[in-house]
């Protein structure tokens, strides 16, 4: 018999033998995933008895999840851009106008209109959510806010040198309405994702990576993932695009190892912040990660310590070498994978909500 006839059903039989292993595993996790959601439906707690007007930024993943937790927190919320911010707050007369970040989409004359907002008597607050990146900007909105609330720890005494006298470290959270386990299809699976854009420091890293991860099946989404040096070696799993929220829980769902870079804290074209403030604090895709029942590997930030333990309910690493280290081990150990995985999603069901983080904003603005 020729090698040719002799391997021809092998490959079929191989096949499915894999497909079933994948299914197999995909549904240990999800499993446990369902357990531990399942066991984690805190009761509703009492409505604080005010009224907020929220003012979105424009980046669904987090202003949904606000309103969202607005409505599990106060009496009544109510949901605007900022061209409509100074007209609802004149009709509504809330208890507290509560603005997103104050970026990006924001009109130019917005502070003008915060300012009038106060001369009505009711509270303002800011919650930046871009910080340090944008502090160049962040410094003159700031001042024109009763009280400011910032995800970033070394933007706490910055705010406060600017002239702003209520200014509290409130770190960011999932929405746990989107970002949770489900069930995907294989074309979502992937040994190792990353999404986001590719800033600097990302390409350097993925340069060093881009040997090991050759033969992995990778999935890495987002702009600017062209100039790689090892662009032509990866791009079957690269998407030069934005993958919208819905899309990215799925790869993260179908992932067995997520990565999460943060960006770096100054660059001239990319960020504007002149100061070199640095950055201390975790962004919001380590709680997302989390909260899909994923096991994430993160660079290292300085609070990463006060919403998880490095080894127990999440991973990192402080270079290319150590993050190919730990990936090699945990592709090769499901049950190590999984245990952290579904102590992060624990972790985050139970800490890191938005209603966790609005009840304290509003224990703040309404003490």
């Amino acid at each position: 018999m020729s090698k040719t006839m002799a391997t021809r059903p092998y490959g079929p039989y191989m096949g499915r033998k894999r497909g079933l292993q994948k299914g197999k595993e995909h549904g240990i996790r999800m499993g446990r995933c369902q357990f531990v959601t399942d066991s984690m439906r805190p009761a509703p707690l009492p409505l604080r008895g005010a009224r907020v007007l929220f003012i979105i930024q424009g980046f669904d993943a987090i202003d949904q999840g606000i309103a969202h937790g607005l409505r599990q927190t106060v009496r009544e919320a109510f949901t605007a851009t900022a061209v409509d911010m100074l007209r609802l707050a004149a009709e509504l007369g809330p208890d507290l106008v509560l603005v997103m970040n104050g970026l990006h989409v924001f009109p130019a004359d917005h502070t003008d209109h915060v300012d009038q907002v106060r001369q009505m008597g009711i509270r303002t607050a800011i919650w930046f959510a871009d910080d340090p990146y944008f502090t160049d900007h962040t410094a003159t909105l700031a001042p024109h806010y009763d009280y400011v609330f910032t995800h970033e720890l070394s933007c706490v005494a910055f705010y406060r040198e600017v002239g702003c006298d209520q200014v509290h470290y409130l770190p960011l959270a999932v929405n746990t309405a989107v970002f949770k386990p489900m069930h995907v299809s294989p074309e979502y699976r992937s040994d190792i994702c990353f999404i986001g854009n590719g800033f600097p420091n990302r390409i350097d890293l993925f340069n060093e990576l881009t040997p090991y991860l050759a033969d992995k099946k990778v999935l890495i989404a987002g702009g600017l993932w062209e100039q790689l040096e090892g662009f032509e070696l990866l791009k079957k799993g690269i998407k030069l695009q934005w993958i919208p929220i819905e899309e990215s829980v799925k790869y993260y769902n179908g992932a067995k190892i997520v990565i999460n870079v943060h960006r770096q804290t100054y660059h001239e074209v990319y960020n504007k912040n002149s100061r070199n403030i640095p950055g201390h604090s975790i962004n919001p895709r380590t709680y997302e990660i989390s909260g899909c029942g994923t096991l994430q590997i993160t660079d290292y930030r300085h609070d990463l310590d006060l919403h998880y333990t490095p080894g127990h309910d999440i991973e990192t690493f402080h270079n290319s070498a150590e993050l190919i280290q730990k990936m090699k081990h945990y592709l090769r150990h499901e049950e190590d994978r999984l245990r952290i995985a579904i102590r992060g999603l624990r972790r985050t069901m139970n800490e890191h909500t938005f209603v966790d983080r609005l009840g304290k904003l509003m224990d703040i603005v309404f003490a």
